[in-house]
């Protein structure tokens, strides 16, 4: 669901950043409250984690298209809300700077679309409400499935809303709003299995950290994280490593719906005004574009305006995908200390 932008105008792109930094600096308020020195390491993590986890590309049967997992629902179930935004935006930071997923212009619709609804909506409203106290695994799954669903359908057709005021394409409000919701419903029913399964394991192994993720003021007890810890930096290093290799190459939710709808012609940004520069900039940062390596082409070489081998795009997915991970888990530890000493200092004060 990572919005490119050559569907939006600069007017929406910017609407949608401004709103998008306003939701982080509330979440970083927020944060301030109940942050403490586990937290930080589980940002970190979960936030590797969930990159990785995108990586995964599986197969919609029947459809001739692809989708990954959101992550917004595990991050803010692990995490609590206003964490768990922090961490996927910092995710879809990495993305869009040094993968090239997702535009520059876009980031803020991006952010908005997989991180606002799920953490502030969907999470609070329906997955709380729905999992009681969490000991009964069928709530449980139940709740992750609702919750998971809902955050996407709220998503996917932000998308359609955002392409639709933008007003820079011509695709059909009501055949591409069918298609993304459709393509989602399967999507986040994947998704909430995933949720599940992940909830299932840390409430097996540490029910503490779910209760003190649903606090809204500092934890009731401290919690030993590092079994958890471990164990999600392995999956982390697993799935971008190793499972990235066998992700689907249909394309995923959002690039499907549009090809439906415009017959396969896609759409194409003009390369000019602010775009155009978004896009040369991107450019410039992308170390591993789409998660590949860079093709240069040499005088001599045959073959370089095709894609790369196999065993080439799978390296170069590979890397990316540690590369990647180990970017963000940077990022979302500097984000948490970053707020974990903004508290001391708030504290200090008083």
């Amino acid at each position: 669901m990572h919005m490119a932008d050559a569907l939006l105008s600069p007017a929406v792109g910017a609407s949608f950043w401004a709103g998008t930094i306003a939701a982080i600096g509330y979440a970083s308020k927020k944060l301030k409250q109940n942050i403490d020195d586990k937290m930080v390491p589980l940002m970190g993590v979960l936030g590797a984690f969930i990159f990785a986890a995108q990586l995964i590309n599986f197969t919609i049967p029947g459809t001739g298209s692809s989708g990954h997992i959101g992550g917004g629902m595990i991050l803010a179930v692990l995490l609590g809300p206003h964490a768990a935004f922090l961490v996927m935006a910092s995710v879809l930071l990495v993305q869009a700077l040094f993968f090239a997923d997702g535009g520059l212009l876009a980031l803020g619709c991006n952010i908005w679309n997989l991180g606002l609804y799920p953490c502030y909506i969907a999470y609070p409203l329906l997955y709380r409400p729905l999992a009681g106290d969490g000991r009964d695994p069928k709530r449980n799954l139940a709740a992750a499935l609702v919750a998971a669903v809902a955050g996407l359908q709220m998503g996917a057709f932000s998308v359609v809303l955002e392409t639709l005021l933008s007003g820079k394409t011509e695709l059909p409000f009501g055949a591409f709003a069918l298609l993304m919701l459709t393509i989602h419903l399967a999507i986040g029913v994947a998704e909430g299995l995933v949720t599940a399964g992940v909830i299932t394991y840390v409430r097996s192994a540490r029910p503490e950290l779910l209760e003190n993720a649903a606090l809204s003021g500092p934890p009731r007890q401290s919690v030993s994280i590092r079994k958890v810890l471990a164990i999600l930096a392995l999956l982390a290093v697993i799935t971008s490593g190793g499972l990235s290799w066998f992700a689907s190459t249909h394309p995923d939710g959002l690039e499907w719906a549009i090809e439906k709808v415009t017959g396969g012609r896609g759409v194409e940004g003009s390369g000019q005004g602010v775009a155009g520069a978004l896009r040369k900039a991107q450019e410039r940062t992308a170390v591993l574009p789409d998660y590949q390596f860079k093709q240069e082409t040499r005088e001599g070489d045959r073959g370089t305006d095709g894609p790369p081998p196999q065993s080439a795009a799978g390296a170069g997915t590979s890397v990316a995908g540690i590369v990647g991970a180990a970017i963000v888990l940077l990022v979302s530890l500097a984000v948490g200390f970053t707020v974990r000493i903004l508290r001391g200092r708030g504290k200090h004060a008083q």
